[in-house]
């Protein structure tokens, strides 16, 4: 049978590839972004109880009412930003969310800003539904805004732009200011933001998050996107969610009915029960224990020669890798790999062009005894 044309447009994901490699290997995996720290209990039992009792059916695709509004409640406890219940969809992972957004509001030919380096997953739905993806260059260590650089890119098919905040893989913050400039650009260009915001509460050095909906020229535009894979450690569950105004949400419901029905019913309650349930203390842990892993790891680095462009949130750390031996960054992330048992993602994940040859990715988020093994193995590297 002969495949798609769109199917051409969607290569292999580089962290899968090299998590392939790592296994194969026996290795470190430290390529794919799995939170490993323990699942809150209060999540767990919420969704065994929620078995138990029967909330195993459909839901409504926008998702459980209980979660919706646990989702608009945690809105306004944690960034005192008021919503409605009929603002949220939930949907299968953030990933899920992107692409019933994208679907609903991106036309064949339309161009989308992504600030580079970018989530390889952002780019792959961009294209998967013939849309143009456009993109500005954040250089590091520090991963700067520019605006100029925004502006070059603009034309009159621009449609939106994408900002991962705290971004993956750069663990680049956006600060008010710079989303205020980006607002005013928006707003000025009649741009849709659409918000990845997984890592809010992935935070170092006393940097607070600030989300897209709290920017005034931001909040009618806006669409905000994140989930409970990281926060609570459960990729495996595929649940994540979307903030809108109500007419985009009801659109992005027809598509997400379409393409995934409704997320599993039981895992939302779970969701829904961390979110009530956990205090702030859970949340400031979170960051203060990554906040040591990432020290951990980013000394390993440091120590033979390599240098980490030390993240302000999330948990990955790029890296220049310019002293290992290889053409490119495939060669240099499997040498790292086959040399140390530590599996990293080439750069190239993540640019468009040539400019991750030197480059690779870290995911720091493992428990501290591995972490820790990881970093002794980095230390050997010759």
């Amino acid at each position: 049978m002969k495949l798609s044309d769109r199917s051409g447009s969607i290569e292999q994901s580089h962290i899968r590839s090299m998590t392939r490699a790592c296994n194969a290997l026996g290795g470190i995996n430290m390529a794919q972004g799995v939170c490993d720290l323990e699942v809150p209990s209060v999540v767990i039992d919420a969704a065994k109880r929620a078995m138990d009792e029967g909330i195993n059916i459909y839901t409504p695709t926008e998702g459980l009412p209980v979660l919706r509004q646990a989702i608009a409640k945690k809105m306004k406890r944690f960034y005192d930003v008021s919503i409605d219940a009929n603002q949220v969809l939930v949907s299968d992972g953030a990933t899920g969310a992107f692409y019933t957004a994208c679907m609903a509001l991106l036309n064949l030919g339309d161009e989308v800003i992504l600030f580079e380096p970018y989530y390889g997953y952002h780019r792959s739905t961009l294209l998967s539904i013939g849309a143009v993806p456009k993109f500005v260059r954040l250089e590091a260590p520090h991963w700067e805004l520019d605006m100029n650089a925004l502006q070059a890119v603009l034309t009159s098919k621009t449609r939106a732009m994408v900002i991962c905040n705290p971004a993956n893989p750069s663990g680049k913050v956006y600060t008010k200011d710079e989303l205020e400039q980006i607002g005013v650009f928006a707003q000025a260009n009649d741009l849709i933001v659409f918000a990845d915001e997984m890592y809010e509460h992935f935070l170092y050095d006393g940097v607070t998050h600030v989300p897209a909906l709290s920017i005034e020229s931001l909040k009618d535009r806006c669409v905000t996107l994140s989930g409970f894979s990281k926060v609570f450690s459960i990729t495996g569950w595929r649940l994540g969610y979307a903030i809108a105004p109500k007419e985009i949400i009801e659109v992005m419901a027809q598509f997400n009915d379409l393409i995934y029905v409704c997320a599993a019913a039981p895992l939302q309650m779970g969701a829904a029960e961390g979110l009530e349930k956990l205090s702030d203390d859970y949340y400031r842990e979170l960051s203060a224990v990554h906040q040591i892993k990432r020290d951990i790891f980013c000394d390993a680095l440091k120590s033979v020669g390599l240098i980490p462009s030390v993240p302000s949130g999330a948990y990955y750390v790029m890296t220049d890798v310019s002293r290992i031996a290889g053409s490119d960054d495939f060669e240099k992330a499997m040498k790292i790999l086959e040399q140390t048992g530590v599996a990293s993602v080439p750069g190239r994940a993540f640019y468009h062009d040539e400019s991750g040859a030197n480059m690779v990715r870290f995911c720091y988020s493992k428990p501290l005894e591995v972490l820790e093994d990881a970093a002794m193995r980095i230390r050997k590297l010759c």
